[in-house]
């Protein structure tokens, strides 16, 4: 078989399953990291998409109504 001084070689050189179950934590938690950061950064987006659908709802409900600017002003160029 092997001798002593291998085995206790190979075991200082190979990692033990609990490195191996650092190392996995280690991967994990920067992945949540990663993680949080794009679904903080979707959220940001999020609000100001929906703040600007906001304001171009009032914008439209604005020409519906008349408060804007006149029909006259959607009307195509002549040259076309």
């Amino acid at each position: 078989m092997y001798s002593p001084c291998f085995r206790l070689h190979a075991a200082m050189t190979d990692p033990t399953r609990l490195d191996q179950i650092e190392i996995k934590l280690a991967h994990l938690e920067r992945a949540l990291i990663e993680l949080n950061d794009s679904v903080l950064r979707q959220q940001r987006e999020i609000e100001m998409l929906a703040a600007r659908n906001r304001q171009l709802k009032y914008q439209l409900e604005a020409l519906e109504a008349g408060d804007g600017a006149s029909a006259d002003g959607f009307e195509k160029p002549p040259h076309y």
